[in-house]
């Protein structure tokens, strides 16, 4: 949980930071971004369960 709440604090920290000094935001579309990033991790997951069933 700590793990979350720190990287929630970056992330507030560097969006402020860049809206701060006019630049884009460096994030992908809020939705497409979000699903994106949970594709990834569940791909993973998925790598990471087949690898352990085959071995």
């Amino acid at each position: 949980m700590k793990e979350i709440g720190l990287s929630l604090l970056a992330g507030i920290i560097i969006g402020i930071v860049f809206k701060a000094i006019k630049l884009p935001l460096p994030a992908p579309p809020v939705l497409a971004g979000v699903v994106g990033i949970f594709g990834v991790y569940f791909g993973g997951q998925i790598w990471n369960w087949a690898a352990k069933l085959l071995s």
